[in-house]
């Protein structure tokens, strides 16, 4: 393989920020939806193709039938950045696509006919023998625009969507939610592509949940002498049953100390939790993110954690969710005193218009 731009590269990043200021820098910057997938450069020079991740990892080997369709469908020497997904009727579908992440080669091809995953490119760095990292993003996304301009509609291969109408960019934030995508980046017209520096913005969505305190793992870096709260886990009554919904883990060294202090009242055996079911050999895989289990993306971390009574409320902020679960890890906002814990359920969650992912697509 010889391009202009080669691996290892990492991505541009986005540094978050609200849509009412995004939309503010409009037409100097053009939004995009922002998908929910795995970050991935496509690197193509001939028929060698090679995917790599956000930190650089190779992807190659774990989609096939997407490499094939590069091979049709890309120019025959790029280097793109973009997003890899799997979409299930119509809508993105993280945890289906962690699970194309496996070790085995006849699993890896199993889940390439069964849950194909599919690519969407954003953005340009090389095309033929040229470098388009010093290059304006109006520039470059009107060449990746033109170099994409005959790709078959139906995929696996895509062009983003782009508009510099703020009205539209509202309308997208609010309805693409509704297929998966969680939330839009703007990037500047005027901004070379800088790799690994913070240099587009990103609206995500935020919201709030009453959840209940269901027990905690301790921080990497606790000792007997100064225990320090690591992450809380919490959870939501689901009928009778108190589902594990996510962790909580953004405190400061001095709050994870006094977090600890404060909750050792709390502690009970888990024979007398809520989770005790729970207990004993812990499957690889499960639905329901029992606490404690391990996955491919967790093997070898300490998982283990100390459960408390069920008692105390606290509110969090997310973005949105996957399944049942928080997609990424909550923000603590106050305890909830005043609220009792078994009327913390899912019926209290913000569900979004379901939107067709081929509408994102299409255009």
């Amino acid at each position: 393989m010889d391009l202009p731009v080669m691996p290892p590269i990492r991505p541009m990043l986005a540094k978050t920020t609200t849509l009412e200021k995004a939309l503010a820098q409009l037409p100097y910057v053009r939004i995009e939806p922002k998908w929910d997938g795995f970050r991935c450069l496509v690197f193509r020079d001939g028929d060698e193709v090679e995917l790599t991740s956000r930190n650089t990892k190779p992807l190659t080997r774990y989609f096939p039938e997407v490499v094939a369709a590069m091979r049709e469908q890309l120019p025959q020497r790029c280097v793109l950045d973009g997003e890899l997904f799997v979409a299930i009727d119509g809508r993105l579908e993280f945890e289906v696509l962690q699970e194309r992440i496996h070790p085995a080669a006849s699993r890896i091809q199993l889940l390439s006919e069964t849950t194909p995953a599919e690519y969407v490119a954003f953005d340009l760095l090389a095309l033929g023998g040229e470098s388009y990292l010093d290059r304006p993003f109006a520039e470059r996304r009107a060449a990746l625009a033109a170099a994409l301009a005959d790709l078959p509609a139906a995929g696996p291969c895509h062009l983003t969507r782009t508009t510099t109408d703020a009205v539209q960019a509202e309308e997208w934030f609010s309805r693409f939610e509704g297929a998966g995508l969680d939330g839009v980046v703007a990037k500047p017209l005027d901004a070379p592509y800088s790799p690994n520096q913070r240099a587009m913005l990103k609206i995500k969505h935020a919201r709030t949940a009453d959840v209940v305190l269901c027990g905690y793992r301790e921080h990497k870096t606790t000792t007997p002498e100064r225990p320090l709260i690591g992450s809380l886990l919490l959870g939501l009554w689901d009928g009778g049953r108190l589902q594990h919904i996510g962790v909580s883990a953004s405190f400061t060294a001095q709050q994870r100390a006094e977090l600890w202090q404060e909750l050792q009242p709390l502690v009970v055996p888990l024979s007398e939790h809520p989770w005790h079911e729970w207990e004993g050999p812990s499957p690889v895989a499960n639905p329901d993110r029992m606490p404690g289990t391990q996955s491919r993306w967790s093997q070898g971390k300490d998982l283990s954690f100390t459960p408390l009574r069920p008692e105390r409320v606290l509110e969090v902020g997310y973005d949105h969710m996957e399944g049942r679960r928080f997609r990424h890890t909550a923000q603590f906002k106050r305890w909830r005193p005043d609220r009792d814990p078994e009327s913390c359920g899912y019926d209290q969650l913000e569900e979004p218009v379901a939107y067709d992912l081929a509408e994102v697509l299409r255009g």
